[in-house]
């Protein structure tokens, strides 16, 4: 039997390649002779850099850069064999790199992650794929830019401070002396949500809670990228505000298209196209799949409904397996899962689940493929 494994990680317990080594386990107490391949897999966010890397077998990279608050910190990312790069912005601007008691994301820059890619122009790379996912900030990636050779001026021609806080300030965009190299390099944003920059359901009003915001300042967010939009429009002569993902990354989606030229992309089918998964799961009989948490966002361009799309046109099977399952999962049936299996198996506190992630995500792959099988065995 040809099973694939191909697992997203799950946020804060397992890394993607950890995920796929406990589902391995469950597996083996079944069909200790199967013939398993395991696929790293991210969808733009957290894992990304591990997915690629480990999954086309580049190597890593580590710089000092500059963190959210503007302290010191080192950061990861990857070259691949290509000689292409691939960030996470949450290794240089991410929310875990802010303790909760000092999160602001009115100050919050993605200097750090500019300083990432002028890092990979520097070893040569002219191919860099960005994740945008899990960032402290709502700057609209004014910070990346600035780290990069671009000015955003006041009306005294002063360069504005850092954060989000000060984006309505800005009267003049002066992206002259940017790195020439970046005008050889072919930027890749890979993002795994849909929101617009603005509005109800943009940058601000969906992601800057997470990351300390006040209602107050949820407004004074939306209302400072909405004015650099209208800045950008002026001037740059785009409208990239209301483009699905330019909310990504606390604007940083809008930010690398205006003013780096970068293409948008979803996350989960650049990689499963990366890495070559409709051949990979050529005569397979199953594949496993999961992520921390499945519940009806998972609709929108997350990794098991993704890889279940592929599935399904060749008719294999998907099971997936979550740290936590929501109520509203009916919906991602119709998209090609077969069935969802939750890994916690009693109520616990959520930090006993997640240290015993891997052994509960080995039990549930276990039960998932006797069931399976149970209901092979009986033609169901």
């Amino acid at each position: 039997m040809k099973i694939i494994i191909a697992s997203d990680s799950f946020k804060g317990s397992l890394s993607t390649i950890e995920a796929a080594r406990f589902m391995e386990e469950g597996i083996r107490r079944v069909l200790p002779q199967a013939e398993i391949v395991k696929i790293p897999i991210a969808d733009g966010g957290e894992g990304t850099v591990t997915a690629m890397v480990e999954g086309l077998g580049g190597q890593y990279r580590k710089k000092e850069v500059t963190g959210p608050l503007r302290e010191r910190i080192s950061a990861q990312y990857g070259i691949l064999p290509d000689h292409s790069a691939v960030i996470e912005i949450a290794a240089a601007c991410g929310l875990p790199l802010v303790a909760p008691e000092n999160r602001n994301v009115m100050r919050a820059t993605s200097f750090g992650a500019g300083e990432l890619v002028l890092d990979a122009l520097r070893q040569g790379c002219r191919k860099i794929y960005i994740g945008l996912g899990g960032s402290a900030t709502n700057d609209c990636g004014v910070g990346l830019i600035q780290a990069l050779g671009g000015f955003f001026l006041d009306k005294m021609a002063n360069s504005i401070s850092i954060g989000g806080r000060s984006l309505n300030r800005i009267t003049n965009i002066d992206l002259r002396y940017l790195d020439p190299r970046l005008a050889e390099a072919e930027l890749i944003a890979i993002c795994d949500v849909q929101n617009p920059l603005c509005g109800p359901t943009g940058a601000a009003a969906i992601f800057a809670p997470q990351k300390g915001a006040t209602p107050e300042q949820v407004k004074i967010l939306d209302e400072n990228a909405a004015h650099l939009a209208k800045v950008v429009t002026e001037q740059l002569q785009k409208d990239y505000a209301n483009l699905p993902g330019a909310g990504a990354a606390g604007g940083l989606g809008f930010g690398l298209m205006a003013f780096a030229n970068a293409k948008l992309q979803k996350g989960i089918d650049l990689m499963l196209d990366l890495c070559h998964f409709e051949q990979a799961i050529e005569h397979a009989d199953l594949v496993i799949t999961g992520e921390g948490k499945i519940d009806g966002q998972s609709a929108f361009g997350k990794v098991p409904v993704g890889i279940a799309a592929r599935c399904a046109a060749k008719k294999i099977p998907v099971l997936a397996i979550a740290g936590s399952v929501g109520t509203d999962i009916a919906g991602l049936y119709e998209k090609g899962i077969t069935a969802i299996y939750p890994a916690v198996c009693r109520p616990m506190p959520l930090q006993e689940a997640m240290e015993q992630a891997g052994p509960f995500t080995a039990q549930a792959a276990e039960n998932a493929l006797r069931l399976f099988l149970a209901r092979q065995e009986k033609g169901c």
